[in-house]
């Protein structure tokens, strides 16, 4: 597969689910689901004492909305961005969800997530 070649809805198809999914796992601070599409780069850096205490002092990352809006995708090298316009339940405003994906092997996996 390759991914760069991909177009925007395609790659948005393939990147909704996972960013649902770390959505919902935040939410409920699920370890396991949060983790479970990420590459091993990724792994290595996400322990879940680090993620519990992001958890634990961060509001945000607790209480994001399951609508998001998907505001475009950036590819660099051999990566894909996909941008996200994310609410709160609890907070007002909007956050920038960012969304690093690409290949480890033939699976997309992911190698970055933030949110601000």
């Amino acid at each position: 597969m390759n991914l760069l070649e991909k177009s925007d809805d395609e790659i948005i198809k393939i990147a909704s689910p996972i960013w649902s999914n770390l959505v919902k796992s935040s939410n409920i601070k699920d370890y396991g689901g949060f983790t479970k599409d990420f590459s091993s780069q990724m792994l290595y850096g996400a322990n879940e004492v680090e993620l519990g205490k992001q958890w634990a002092s961060n509001k945000l990352l607790t209480s994001l909305s399951e609508k998001q809006e998907v505001l475009g995708c950036i590819r660099r090298d051999n990566f894909i961005t996909v941008l996200y316009k994310q609410k709160s339940d609890t907070l007002k405003g909007e956050f920038l969800g960012r969304l690093v994906l690409g290949l480890e092997g033939d699976m997309v996996k992911v190698f970055g997530a933030t949110i601000y």
